[in-house]
């Protein structure tokens, strides 16, 4: 909103108006208000849930220090909700469709999971909304954004072209021919085809058309048949692994933090026509704004920390985690790098195949011996090491020390092909 009040004033020539107009301000002035949201009122809302009593209820599982958690306030996700949606609304320009996307999927998701938080704490359920329940939920905003995606003419992708490939690519509109170092010729290609991009492959662009349009040719408008379902696969992947990672103090806020970063950095290189051109990816006309969604995304996390890390005083419940993971996964689709999911939400991955590969192996023995055998001491993953011993803040620490590995093998990936 103070977006198009500074650019009418810039259209008064008020002095200092146009500095709106700078993605790099507005996404600092986004993370400085996400951080004073979250940070100092986040306190007023941890008193509040105290107050009201809305407090953990932990399962003994044996794990040390686990009793000290209870009657710890939940459903502190508010406090990283309204961080990310108030310095959004109030800095990106709200008539882009990116934005108004992530807008959606937030509070979309944020309300699954508030619901399931409130069923916990106040009917007195431990098991929250069913698991059914959720799916859909995922499911719904999985079809919204995939639809969006593919369906919207706003959102296109600019692809650099070779001219001796020109005539190899399905083509719209053709922009700002150019001539790179090795002096051979290339134009911007505007297309509305669904890619992505392929980590560790030079020309590493993957059309999703290509799934369906390899029996024939005429089948290629229906690409949506499989684009948008796998839409729906990567949300309720990346949404269940937050959800599943959330186990410590500081774990699944710190770990969303770090890839908020990398996103961040990565949607301000594809936004960008001249980092697009010299790093050769695909340019995301608009995408650029994303970078204030995930400026108020990161910043939220890191002053959430200020009181989620160990010892808590307060858990974000799934109000937070499920809106975390599922605002990761939309994000990563919108500009095209959701195939860099498993190396850059590899803590979520690992987190989800612990508890597959737990359950899975345990119904298995249980089937062939008569007695389930497990390969974990506990899953997901973060307890296992928890029965070794170790304390959970060096936990903690480990593995986001993996999500900065991870997270810079990811950037890197932008060159090393």
């Amino acid at each position: 909103m103070l977006y198009y009040l500074f650019d009418y004033l810039n259209d008064l020539d008020f002095p200092g108006a146009g500095v709106f107009g700078y993605i790099s301000f507005r996404a600092a002035m986004s993370v400085i208000l996400s951080l004073i949201i979250s940070a100092v009122f986040g306190k007023n809302i941890i008193n509040y849930l105290r107050k009201k009593q809305v407090g953990e209820t932990v399962r003994d599982l044996g794990l040390a220090g686990q009793n000290q958690k209870s009657g710890t306030p939940t459903m502190g996700g508010l406090i990283i909700l309204g961080a990310i949606l108030i310095p959004t609304l109030l800095f990106a320009k709200l008539d882009n469709t990116y934005i108004q996307l992530m807008l959606i999927s937030t509070v979309w998701l944020g309300a699954i999971g508030f619901l399931d938080d409130y069923i916990k704490v106040f009917k007195k359920n431990k098991q929250g909304l069913a698991g059914k329940f959720k799916v859909i939920g995922q499911v719904g905003i999985g079809i919204i954004a995939g639809s969006v995606i593919y369906f919207s003419d706003d959102l296109t992708v600019k692809q650099k072209v070779y001219h001796e490939d020109q005539e190899n690519v399905l083509t719209e509109v053709t922009y700002n021919g150019a001539e790179n170092q090795s002096g051979a010729d290339y134009s911007w290609v505007e297309t509305k085809r669904n890619l992505t991009t392929i980590p560790f492959i030079k020309n590493n662009e993957f059309d999703y058309g290509w799934l369906i349009s390899w029996i024939s040719n005429d089948l290629l408008k229906y690409a949506w048949l499989i684009f948008i379902p796998i839409v729906i696969l990567i949300i309720t992947a990346v949404s269940n692994g937050a959800n599943m990672t959330d186990g410590l103090d500081g774990l699944a806020t710190g770990t969303s933090g770090i890839i908020g970063l990398t996103l961040g950095v990565l949607a301000y290189l594809s936004g960008n026509y001249v980092f697009a051109d010299y790093l050769n990816i695909m340019f995301i006309p608009n995408s650029g704004e994303l970078v204030i969604f995930m400026a108020a995304f990161v910043g939220s996390c890191v002053g959430f920390l200020w009181y989620n890390s160990f010892p808590a005083q307060v858990f974000m419940g799934d109000t937070g985690s499920l809106a975390l993971g599922g605002i990761i996964a939309v994000f990563a689709i919108l500009i095209r790098k959701e195939l860099l999911i498993p190396i850059l939400c590899g803590i979520f991955l690992v987190e989800n195949l612990s508890v597959l590969i737990q359950v899975g192996y345990f119904k298995y023995t249980k089937k062939k011996l008569g007695e389930g055998k497990r390969v974990f001491l506990m899953a997901p993953l973060h307890h296992h090491y928890q029965k070794l011993g170790i304390h959970e803040s060096k936990i903690v620490s480990r593995f986001w020390i993996v999500g900065v590995a991870l997270a810079l093998l990811t950037i890197i990936t932008l060159k090393l092909r």
